[in-house]
């Protein structure tokens, strides 16, 4: 089985990355939507709540998985027995970074490729970090994630009010 693992911090998941995660389930077997603890980020949502919104938003994509992990992402491409780690490319501006995360990964682990997606050019300036803005401003984005993550972002910011 031919498994990829598409890691990040999903903090929410938004239509990018979901664009991203059913054109990888179109070719490979499974994908393992890893969410990464990482508390260095201070996420909004809670480990849990992310992998909650994260498994309903890909419920209907069978052979599409989620988890989460903490430690190095090689490691845990190891223990799921994936072949290929994938990321996303917005913009040149992300290109940089993640050339170095790629190159970093296979000098711990040459055996793991990684592949590189962009989103759909209508999602290519979207970020996690943009849509948490706009809804602590009161903003709509109804456009940028799926619906039941916009009433846990209504939620969580009428919740810090």
């Amino acid at each position: 089985m031919r498994t990829v693992i598409y890691p990040g911090t999903f903090d929410p998941l938004t239509n990018g990355h979901l664009d991203i995660i059913r054109r990888a389930a179109r070719l490979f077997d499974q994908v393992v939507v890893a969410i990464a603890v990482n508390e260095g980020k201070k996420p909004l949502f809670s480990c849990r709540e992310r992998k909650a919104l994260a498994e309903k938003s890909v419920a209907s994509v069978p052979n599409v998985v989620v988890d989460s992990f903490d430690g190095l992402l090689v490691d845990y491409v190891d223990q799921k027995a994936g072949q290929a780690i994938i990321r996303g490319l917005r913009a040149l501006s992300d290109f940089e970074f993640e050339f170095q995360l790629a190159l970093m990964n296979r000098k711990l682990n040459e055996r793991v490729e990684t592949i590189f997606m962009m989103p759909k050019e209508t999602y290519t300036f979207l970020s996690s970090r943009i849509v948490k803005e706009i809804a602590r401003l009161g903003g709509d984005v109804s456009n940028f994630v799926p619906p039941h993550v916009v009433e846990a972002l209504q939620k969580k910011f009428r919740r810090r009010g």
